[in-house]
């Protein structure tokens, strides 16, 4: 689709995505900047704005320290791409957890304060009560179960949710239960391929899934990933460029030039008289 094609389609919306179960694949990555939303919109159905911002984006080791404001913050730097697609955004560690009214303040915040279209929390039957909580309300909820990012120190660090069967049910129950609660949709990250298909044929909910095989109803990257911005990625990513290499490639040059005199110049440089 044609970025020209795409602005004269209407946005992508919460019945919309539901609708896709089962059907084509939805097609969703991070943003966290305009400029990077206008490039990835014609592409892609949603937007996830992720706590990932604070790995790849401001350098920490896990999500845990992104706060509210920062995601805020990132979230309408998206909208003010205008994107067609749907924008949810992620409620980040301690914005939720403390109780479903802690849980209303946040999401509402973030709806009112960036014009996105849903939030995403974490969290299967533990959370249960607080994604009911917030659909009663008119806030739309996507769920995430499986390897939960911001619950790696319990989980002594990223590791394979379903490796071993007998946590098999317990994921299913939490994939359920985020779908009975009403969660528009819900993110399987890291899951064995098996158990991510039968999570997929259990719930109404479209699946999102991230290293969960291709049976999902769709799939996520973390667009820093995908575009090939770091070293050793994780093995479910395919990295679609190496703008790693080619960044580095362009500052070496640029450095070269500007050593040599070679930048700026005559062409790049003005003179009196000259209009701008």
């Amino acid at each position: 689709m044609s970025k020209a094609q795409s602005s004269q389609s209407p946005r992508q919306s919460v019945p919309k995505i539901r609708a896709r179960k089962g059907g084509e694949p939805l097609v969703c990555l991070t943003a966290y900047t305009t400029a990077m939303a206008e490039i990835l919109g014609p592409h892609v159905d949603l937007f996830i704005v992720g706590d990932s911002v604070g790995n790849v984006f401001y350098g920490y080791d896990s999500t845990l320290p992104v706060s509210l404001e920062t995601m805020i913050l990132h979230a309408q730097a998206v909208m003010r791409a205008k994107p067609q697609a749907l924008v949810v955004v992620d409620l980040p560690f301690g914005s939720y957890e403390a109780s479903k009214e802690q849980a209303l303040a946040s999401a509402v915040r973030v709806l009112k304060e960036t014009g996105a279209d849903a939030v995403k929390l974490e969290g299967g039957q533990s959370q249960a009560e607080t994604i009911a909580f917030l659909a009663a309300r008119a806030i739309p909820v996507m769920g995430h179960v499986g390897l939960l990012p911001q619950s790696t120190r319990i989980l002594g660090g990223y590791k394979l949710a379903g490796r071993d069967r007998a946590d098999w049910p317990r994921i299913l129950a939490d994939a359920k239960a985020v779908d009975s609660a009403g969660a528009f949709a819900i993110v399987v990250e890291k899951t064995v391929g098996e158990l991510a298909a039968d999570i997929t044929r259990q719930v109404t909910a479209p699946t999102i899934g991230i290293g969960a095989s291709n049976v999902c109803d769709g799939q996520v990257l973390v667009i820093d990933d995908m575009l090939g911005m770091f070293e050793n990625p994780a093995r479910f990513v395919r990295q679609y460029a190496n703008l790693r290499e080619a960044i580095g490639k362009a500052a070496k040059a640029y450095a070269d030039d500007v050593r040599q005199r070679r930048f700026p110049a005559a062409e790049e440089s003005y003179q009196a008289g000259e209009p701008n």
